[in-house]
């Protein structure tokens, strides 16, 4: 049997012996210098990072229930973000946004302020270390440029590692787009102008309720929806339901009915159908009053009754995975 060649690195091919090794080509040589494809050596941790899906990308940021409903449910919101160690020099303030013109993941505007999207497709697994490495890039951007997307290094910091943890969360709820443009929308270019009319178009009237975390009351021709993002584990939260369910308490008035719920990196969002008169206002108090008939149901540790446990089949039929 004849003896395997020994590999020689490849000539005239520049080498990395230090350092970060740089994204190329699947096929392409790797810059390591090893005489194999990328795919084939430092390509492999890039590929296997863009496979393995984190299931709870936001978990230990302040308002994790609040970044999925951003992220998934509300058309056109924002929230300032507060960095670890403060802002850098030039940069006066750094907002989410849930989408930017033209599909941007961020933009620098020209004062140095950095819009950060959340709503846009991600190049791994791990929307989290994907947004992390956009809102690096747009801090060092020079001002007045958007943030092309690209492929993430595996081993990149995630936002847990840049954002205050001790820091708030607080999503402001807009009716449209015009944050896009802090002057006026016709100080916007020609291809922004285009986009705020479309998005404008396509945005459902959202409302972020005041009385509950992370619920969102949204308006439709047919009828209005409350669509709250809830942090307990998915197991406990489904029995809980099932139980106010099946004893006829898990609406929010008259009228009203839990119609399913999403699930959504991670987490559970109940879904109700409320009646087209009823408005966000209107939903504050039985929403409260329903956060402390769940409380209650979450404390039980007595097994599921066959009524309950058929509202909880019910339940789990009637969910749809958004992510």
């Amino acid at each position: 049997m004849a003896k395997k060649r020994p590999q020689t690195k490849a000539a005239g091919k520049p080498q990395v012996t230090d350092g970060e090794v740089p994204v190329v080509g699947a096929r392409e040589p790797c810059p390591c210098g090893s005489g194999r494809r990328y795919k084939a050596c430092h390509g492999r941790g890039a590929a296997h990072a863009a496979t393995e899906l984190v299931q709870r990308p936001f978990e230990g940021l302040p308002g994790e229930c609040d970044w999925v409903a951003l992220r998934e449910l509300v058309p056109a919101a924002t929230a300032p973000l507060h960095l670890k160690g403060g802002l850098p020099e030039g940069v006066p303030s750094v907002t989410l946004a849930t989408v930017l013109p033209m599909a941007w993941p961020a933009l620098r505007r020209d004062d140095g302020s950095v819009l950060l999207a959340l709503q846009n497709d991600t190049s791994s697994g791990d929307l989290s270390r994907d947004m992390a490495d956009t809102l690096q890039r747009a801090l060092a951007v020079q001002p007045g440029s958007p943030v092309a997307a690209r492929r993430v290094p595996a081993d990149g910091p995630r936002l847990q590692d840049l954002l205050d943890g001790d820091a708030g969360f607080e999503p402001t709820v807009h009716s449209g787009f015009e944050f896009w443009v802090p002057d006026s929308a016709d100080s916007a270019s020609p291809e922004v102008a285009a986009s705020l009319e479309r998005a404008n178009a396509a945005a459902i009237p959202t409302v972020r309720l005041s009385g509950v975390d992370a619920a969102y009351w949204c308006e439709t021709p047919e009828k209005n929806h409350l669509r709250w993002v809830m942090p307990h584990p998915e197991e406990d939260l489904l029995d809980a339901l099932a139980r106010l369910h099946s004893a006829g308490t898990s609406s929010l008035g008259e009228g009203t009915r839990l119609v399913g719920s999403f699930r959504a990196h991670g987490l559970v969002v109940p879904v109700w159908d409320l009646p087209s008169a009823m408005t966000a206002e209107d939903c504050e108090k039985p929403a409260a009053e329903f956060a402390e008939r769940l409380a209650g149901a979450l404390a039980s540790d007595a097994p599921l009754t066959a009524d309950e446990r058929r509202a909880r089949g019910g339940l789990t039929n009637r969910q749809v995975t958004l992510s």
